[in-house]
């Protein structure tokens, strides 16, 4: 007689349903892992952050070179009046020598006296205008109200906020938003979606870009601070450490309004070729701050509009405090501001992602997605 076989009940417990959290935690981390074993963010970062550097201390070196007197020839009578005023110089025996030097090229003017006692700047084919007025007695000078920024520095460090925050937010909003479509089109998200909840789906995407963003602006942060301390510019470093420290942490919330932005306008369409049309909006959104401070640095009352406005505050309140034009409570009341934005643009974004990630074909019109059920 054959011995009849039953199927063995197994008696061990099934193993826990992950949570939402280590849902959103391995999306993110997926989201990350994807972009830090490239070669191509690892160049384009690099790349970045050696203009910042460099930019920083071309600028310093320039600034050193432009504008400055050269060196020059003194004659003994006239060293004691050189080394007072700071001028880098080179002593010679008499009048002959200094301009001899001149002719030469080896110093680009020469301190002489002259004939009466006073002060001779000889120069070879141009007027030393830099040594003349280097040499000249100024006056003290005071002014009744603060000194403004210098326009210059006011319009270059406008512009570095400005482009630091859209071509981060455009650069991982566009990955975002690429990813989700390549999804789509592949069929990968039905996968996904069979075990990760659709919202969970959408943060962990929106968590891991924003990390990497946050991470990237923060190393330029880093650098830009590097580089003023090795150009030994304190005062400019003491004036820019915190908006810095501000435009960071806006950055980070900002960021996730936008992202979750790039990702729902992604996820109405199902093909490469539509991406552009939907995520327009939101591009020009993120380039607006730019374009304002480029053309509007000057102006305080569209400054403080833009610390206010959700997508502008990461660039309008950084400026301004760099300004020194914001109140100790603005950036608090900005902050405030932002967050909230933040939380009811994430809500609607989590709401079009999820009615419309699975669907294919035609584009899905926006107020489509809101009235679904």
């Amino acid at each position: 007689m054959s011995a009849t076989s039953f199927p063995v009940r197994s008696t061990s417990p099934r193993p826990p349903r992950p949570t939402v959290v280590r849902l959103v935690t391995l999306v993110a981390r997926r989201e990350i892992l994807a972009h830090v074993r490239t070669r191509s963010f690892w160049v384009s970062t690099a790349i970045l952050l050696a203009l910042v550097l460099g930019g920083i201390l071309a600028s310093s070196f320039l600034g050193e070179k432009i504008g400055q007197p050269p060196k020059v020839a003194a004659v003994p009578e006239v060293v004691a009046h050189v080394e007072a005023v700071g001028l880098t110089y080179v002593e010679v025996p008499d009048q002959v020598a200094a301009e001899r030097a001149v002719r030469d090229k080896t110093v680009g003017a020469a301190v002489l006296l002259g004939a009466d006692g006073a002060l001779v700047v000889v120069g070879l084919d141009a007027w030393p205008t830099t040594v003349a007025q280097t040499l000249a007695v100024l006056p003290k000078m005071q002014t009744l109200e603060p000194v403004k920024t210098d326009e210059g520095m006011r319009f270059l460090v406008s512009i570095a906020f400005g482009i630091v925050f859209a071509m981060a937010a455009v650069t991982f909003g566009m990955t975002i938003a690429q990813n989700t479509v390549t999804e789509k089109q592949t069929r990968v998200v039905e996968i996904l979606l069979s075990a990760v909840p659709t919202r969970a789906l959408l943060a962990g995407k929106v968590i891991g870009n924003s990390v990497l963003a946050l991470g990237q602006t923060t190393a330029i942060a880093a650098v830009a601070v590097l580089g003023l301390v090795v150009t030994q510019r304190d005062a400019l470093l003491g004036q820019i450490g915190a908006p810095v420290a501000w435009f960071v942490l806006f950055f980070a919330v900002g960021f996730v309004l936008l992202a979750s932005m790039f990702a729902a306008s992604a996820a109405l369409v199902s093909r490469q070729e539509d991406l552009s049309a939907v995520v327009q909006p939101v591009t020009w959104l993120v380039m607006t701050p730019y374009l304002l401070v480029v053309f509007f640095n000057s102006n305080p009352m569209v400054l403080t509009v833009m610390s206010y406005v959700p997508f502008s505050a990461p660039v309008g309140m950084p400026v301004r405090l760099f300004l020194g034009e914001a109140s100790w409570w603005e950036p608090l009341l900005s902050l405030v501001v932002l967050v909230a934005s933040t939380v009811l643009v994430v809500g609607v974004g989590a709401r079009v992602y999820e009615r419309s990630v699975l669907r294919m074909g035609t584009r899905v019109r926006l107020g489509e997605a809101l009235r679904a059920r």
